[in-house]
C-alpha cells in the first residue's frame, strides 16, 4: 500500500477497519453484556440513585415485568399535579419547574418572583459574544452552534473552574437563562447565511419569561398570544427533565465525574441530545406526518391510514426504517404522561384550526399501531405514544420551525442536567467507568519492514 493517505487510501483503510472491528453479535449473549445498559427484559440496568426524577412505567412481579400506566415525578412532585395547578391558577410554570429541580423544594411567591427576576438578568450574552461566536461562525445545526456557544462562554467566565456548588448554581441558572438566547440568535444567523433571507435579532424584553422571550425573539413583529406562550411553556415544563439514566443526563453526569468544568458537562449534553436516537426524534415524527398527508388521500379513512402504515412496517414506505416515529418508549409501557399532558393541550389550542385534521391523523396513527405492530410482528408487548407523538406538530402550530425542534428540547432540558450535574458533584464523588470485555487475541509484533 503507498504511504501516501489519499481519499481512495481512506476507502480501503475503513474496509480494513470495518473487518478488523467485525465480531460475533452472539458474544454479547455469552459474556452476559448488557447492550445500552439494558437488559434482556428492557429494563436499564441501575448505575446510580437520585433525588431529582422518577420516570416509573413498569413494576416488577415475581420477576417480571407489569406494564403499568406512566408516572413522571419531578423531585416528589407529579407532573400532572405541577401542569394541573399552574393551569388552574392561570400562570406560567417553566421557572416555578425550574427552581423546583434545581433547589429541591417548590418555592414561595416571593421566591419565585425573585428567581424570576435573577434569570432575567442573566439573559444577556457578553459584549461580542453573538459576533464573536455566532455571527462570524454561522452553522447549518442550531445544536451544533448551542454546544459550541456553550463552551464558548467558559473563556468569558472568571471562575469557571472553581468547584464549589454556590458557583456552580450561578453558572447553571447563567446558562439556563442564555440558551434561549443563544438558539435564537443562531437561527437567525442560519437563515441569513444560508437560506439567504432577512436576520432579524430582537432585543431582550426584561419583563418577558422564557416562552414568552422565546416567541417574542423568533417572531418578526414580536407578537404572540397568551395561550400560545402558555403553551410553549407547558413544553417546556415537561420536557425539563427526564431522570439520570437519558442518554444526555448520563452523559452529563459521566462528564461530570470526571471532574471536568460544567461548560465542558453541559455542551456534551447538548451533543448527545442532538442524535435523531434521542432529541432529535421529533423532527423524524414531522417527517413521518408529512409523508402520510403525501400518501393517504382520505386522512379519516383508517383503512386506508391502517395500509399505509404497514408499508411502512414492512420497510415500504416513509424512510424505509420500519418505524412508526413517536410510539414506544425505554420505559414507558401502557402511556407517557407528557404525551397525555401535550395531546390534551394541543388540540384545545388547535380546535377549529385548519391543523386539527393533522392532530387527528397522528392521533389516528397512535390508536392503530399497537394492533398493526401485532398483526405484522406478532409483537404484543405494550406500546403507547411517546412526547415526541405531538411536541413536533406543536412547535409547527406555534410557527416555530423544524430547525429548532431539538434545540427547544436543550432549552428545557438543561434545566434537568444541571440539577444532575449538581447531585454527582454532591454525592457521587467517583469516576464512572464501566467495563468493556475484550476478545482479541494476542498478535506476535512485526517489524515495519516486514509488514
Amino acid at each position: 500500500m503507498t504511504a501516501n493517505i489519499s481519499g481512495a487510501n481512506i476507502t480501503d483503510l475503513c474496509r480494513n477497519l470495518k473487518e478488523n472491528s467485525a465480531f460475533d453479535q452472539s458474544l454479547y449473549e455469552k459474556f452476559h453484556v448488557k447492550r445500552g445498559l439494558r437488559k434482556t427484559d428492557g429494563t436499564g440496568v441501575v448505575a446510580g440513585i437520585t433525588n431529582i426524577c422518577n420516570v416509573h412505567g413498569y413494576v416488577i412481579n415475581e420477576g417480571e415485568v407489569e406494564a403499568i400506566p406512566g408516572e413522571l415525578i419531578y423531585r416528589g412532585y407529579s407532573i400532572n399535579d405541577l401542569v394541573e395547578n399552574v393551569e388552574s391558577e392561570d400562570r406560567f410554570g417553566f421557572e416555578e419547574t425550574v427552581f423546583l429541580l434545581l433547589f429541591g423544594h417548590l418555592p414561595t411567591n416571593d421566591e419565585l418572583a425573585d428567581f424570576c427576576e435573577y434569570l432575567s438578568s442573566q439573559r444577556e450574552l457578553p459584549e461580542d459574544f453573538v459576533e464573536d461566536m455566532i455571527l462570524k461562525a454561522p452553522s447549518q445545526n442550531i445544536m451544533n452552534k448551542l454546544a459550541r456557544s456553550v463552551l464558548a462562554l467558559y473563556s468569558y467566565d472568571e471562575n469557571c473552574e472553581k468547584k464549589d456548588i454556590e458557583t456552580e448554581m450561578r453558572t447553571a441558572i447563567s446558562l439556563i437563562a442564555k440558551l434561549p438566547v443563544i438558539m435564537a440568535n443562531a437561527y437567525q444567523v442560519k437563515r441569513r447565511h444560508y437560506e439567504n433571507k432577512s436576520m432579524i435579532m430582537h432585543p431582550l424584553r426584561p419583563y418577558e419569561n422564557t416562552a414568552q422571550t422565546i416567541l417574542s425573539m423568533l417572531r418578526p413583529d414580536r407578537q404572540y398570544t397568551n395561550d400560545e406562550a402558555e403553551m410553549l411553556d407547558r413544553l417546556l415544563m415537561l420536557q425539563a427533565e427526564h431522570g439520570g439514566g437519558n442518554n444526555s443526563t448520563f452523559t452529563c453526569r459521566v462528564l461530570t465525574s470526571s471532574g471536568t468544568d460544567p461548560y465542558s458537562a453541559y455542551s456534551s449534553a447538548i451533543c448527545s441530545l442532538k442524535g435523531p436516537r434521542h432529541g432529535g426524534a421529533n423532527i423524524k415524527v414531522i417527517q413521518m406526518l408529512d409523508n402520510f398527508k403525501e400518501n393517504v388521500k382520505n386522512w379519516n379513512d383508517e383503512g386506508e391510514i391502517a395500509d399505509y402504515m404497514r408499508k411502512i412496517i414492512r420497510k415500504q414506505a416513509n424512510d424505509n426504517s420500519g418505524l412508526i416515529y413517536g410510539m414506544g418508549h425505554a420505559v414507558y409501557t401502557i402511556s407517557d404522561p407528557r404525551a397525555i399532558i401535550l395531546k390534551k393541550k394541543a388540540f384545545e389550542l388547535a380546535k377549529g384550526k385548519e391543523i386539527e385534521a393533522e392532530f387527528k391523523l397522528l392521533e389516528t396513527i397512535e390508536r392503530l399501531t399497537p394492533e398493526i405492530f401485532l398483526q405484522e410482528k406478532g409483537n404484543s408487548k405494550s406500546m403507547c405514544a411517546n412526547v415526541d407523538m405531538y411536541s413536533g406538530l406543536v412547535y409547527r402550530m406555534l410557527g416555530i420551525p423544524e430547525d429548532l425542534f431539538t434545540p427547544l428540547f436543550a432549552v428545557a432540558r438543561i434545566a434537568g442536567w444541571s440539577a444532575h450535574r449538581m447531585e454527582e458533584v454532591l454525592t457521587c464523588n467517583r469516576i464512572i467507568r464501566p467495563a468493556y470485555k475484550p476478545i482479541k487475541n494476542s498478535k506476535e509484533y512485526k517489524k515495519i519492514s516486514d509488514r
